[in-house]
Formats: structure tokens, sequence, C-alpha cells
């Protein structure tokens, strides 16, 4: 605080303004199937996993997965949450996909909108291989507040008793509070800094 106090003396036109914002998971469009996934690593367990969810335009679970991913870094965690995900869906048919994913890095990644020095991540690359199917994609960034039920199934993972791909059917009871948040449209605040 005292560093931006006096960053701020000598560059007034540097001034931080905070703000709230309420962030939310939102229903898919009507024809659509959403995706959500997510990464995550444990330092504790010097473990990586990944999970996510596919649901309808009224929000209903349609197939959850996780899986015990072994050594890998985050962003690593995320490409396979999101490869492993987007492998689902179109094995179950879904030709109108949306996918979210909370890694801003791999959306950027995936979209071209983030320069890679030499060659892409071989997931990265499996990834855009499947955009190139037969079937419609969009791919977004939203926030972790809006992507908590894939950082649970992601979470879940690390209590799998192998590293086989874990997909469900029905929810796990677990989940259900955060699966009756988002269909409800609850929401999570969020602060941000704005640079005035």
């Amino acid at each position: 605080m005292v560093d931006e106090i006096d960053n701020c003396n000598h560059n007034p036109m540097n001034l931080y303004h905070g703000n709230t914002i309420f962030i939310g998971w939102k229903k898919p469009q009507e024809g659509w199937v959403k995706l959500n996934c997510d990464g995550a690593y444990k330092d504790s367990l010097e473990l990586a996993g990944c999970g996510g969810l596919l649901r309808d335009p009224d929000g209903r679970w349609l197939t959850g997965y996780s899986r015990k991913i072994g050594t890998c870094d985050a962003l690593g965690a995320e490409m396979w949450g999101m490869y492993l995900g987007m492998q689902i869906a179109w094995r179950q048919g879904f030709n109108n996909l949306q996918v979210e994913s909370d890694s801003k890095m791999l959306v950027d990644m995936i979209t071209g909108k983030a320069r890679i020095n030499g060659k892409p991540p071989t997931l990265v690359r499996r990834i855009q291989e499947l955009l190139k199917l037969n079937w419609q994609v969009q791919i977004n960034h939203t926030w972790r507040e809006g992507n908590r039920c894939a950082d649970w199934l992601a979470n879940f993972s690390f209590s799998l008793n192998s590293f086989q791909i874990h997909v469900m059917e029905t929810r796990p009871s677990g989940i259900s509070s955060l699966l009756f948040d988002d269909i409800s449209g609850a929401c999570m605040p969020r602060n941000i800094r704005v640079i005035v």
C-alpha cells in the first residue's frame, strides 16, 4: 500500500480505484451445451488434477469428469481439463459447445490471442484440432467465481484412487449446493482494481 501511495505521488496519472463486481455462472444459449473446465495443483501432494462438467440451457447436469493427472504445473492441468471435457462432449454428440475456463492464459493460447514462442504445447495443438471437427465451439474466459463447480471437480480428482478419468453421469452429492447456486443465478463478489 505504501508503494502504491508513493507511486501515486510520483505519477499522479496512475490512480487506483477499487471496485467490486459480482460474477456468477451463466446458462448457455438455447441449443448449446456449456462445458466448464478447470485444473488444480496441490503443493502438499505435488499432484495436479482436472475436472469439469457439461450442462444444458436449463443448467442441468449432463456429465461430469475428474482426473488425477500426476506431476505437471497449473497451466498443464488447465489444458488437460479443457482437452478431456471437449473430448467427452464430442463423443457424446454435442454439436454446439460453449467452453469456459478460468485460465485466461489458456483461453488466449487456444484462440490465438497469446503469442507462443516456438511450437505450441501438445495439448494446445490437440484442443485446436478438436476445434476443426464438424461442430461449433466457442471458447471463453470466465472468472474463478463463475467456475466454482469445475473447480470442485478438479479438486475432487485428488480423492480418486487411480489416474484414469472418472466420468460421472450423475452428480456427486458434495457439489449439489454449488450447482443450485449456479442455476439460481447466485453471484459472488470479486474485487478489481481500476486504473483511473
